[in-house]
């Protein structure tokens, strides 16, 4: 009877130790289709209120570009808590970050405008990734003339490549990075919860 107890003691255990190496994976895992419903919901209901052109391509881009920027905002949030010992200096460090990626995302001052010093920093920020997706996916395309502040009429294509430095044929390769932001910053997650103890000091 003690024997058969103790196998069971020892079986449950095995299983705990092996199931604790992957809980990382569990954690990353589990904010795919959580993160997929709220960027459907939201994406729908914010698409609809800016008034984009309701065109299959162009929805499918905005819900792809916002799936991924919510994603790797949530692993960014994941990884932050675990590189740092608290909540408290991971609550400080995220947020010099968070300053730091808007001021630099292009919207502010535009990457061709940035100094050339920094642009270096707009080309690592995944913000700047997401910004140029939207409106590139968005208004990237669009032939029509505007009228510019110096009385030119560019069009609008041509306005979004020279004042913002966005692309259109650039699209894919900006899929590619924003898929590449979540990946990283769960990797680096998963070697922090699997390396790091902050309970030891």
């Amino acid at each position: 009877m003690f024997c058969s107890v103790h196998k069971s003691q020892q079986t449950q255990n095995h299983m705990l130790l092996a199931y604790s190496k992957f809980i990382f994976v569990l954690q990353v895992l589990i904010e795919l289709p959580y993160v997929l419903f709220q960027a459907i919901v939201y994406g729908i209901i914010v698409y609809s209120m800016i008034g984009f052109e309701w065109n299959v391509a162009k929805v499918f881009w905005y819900l792809f570009i916002m799936y991924f920027t919510f994603l790797y905002f949530t692993y960014y949030g994941m990884m932050s808590v675990a590189l740092t010992p608290n909540q408290h200096i991971s609550t400080i460090v995220s947020s010099a970050f968070y300053a730091v990626w808007n001021l630099f995302s292009g919207f502010i001052v535009p990457r061709p405008t940035i100094p050339v010093w920094w642009r270096w920093y707009s080309w690592c920020n995944p913000v700047a990734w997401s910004l140029y997706g939207l409106v590139v996916s968005q208004f990237g395309d669009i032939t029509k003339t505007i009228e510019s502040n110096d009385g030119t009429t560019p069009s609008v294509e041509e306005f979004l490549r020279d004042y913002f430095g966005f692309k259109h044929d650039f699209l894919g390769i900006v899929a590619a990075v924003l898929v590449a932001f979540p990946l990283a910053f769960a990797f680096i997650f998963a070697m922090s919860v699997k390396m790091f103890n902050f309970q030891r000091r």
